[in-house]
């Protein structure tokens, strides 16, 4: 399984309205992709305006390559797009182990 992690940074005064659209474009359009196993939403106590969204994917071309290359990435960014204050970052991790209990 490949963790996406995304850095978003959204414009001051808007973390009600983006709470709203990014579970509704993560529970709606990437949750019930295919190769999607799952995603978490954070946001920031200190900074208001950072989110942390983990995205579970099977493989890393399920998201690089198919969720990236099709019509549901647009419809995505229509939702989440208009509140970035910057390009989020993007990276993708491996996993190599975790905490008993």
């Amino acid at each position: 399984m490949i963790l996406e992690l995304v850095d978003i940074r959204i414009h001051p005064g808007q973390q009600a309205a983006f709470d709203e659209a990014v579970q509704r474009g993560l529970s709606t359009i990437i949750g019930p992709f295919p190769g999607c196993r799952g995603w978490k939403v954070n946001k920031g106590i200190e900074s208001a305006e950072r989110y942390v969204v983990q995205i579970f994917w099977e493989t890393l071309e399920d998201h690089t390559v198919r969720f990236r290359g099709s019509e549901a990435f647009a419809a995505w960014r229509a939702i989440v797009g208009p509140f970035f204050a910057q390009p989020p970052q993007v990276e993708h991790f491996e996993f190599v182990g975790k905490s008993e209990g």
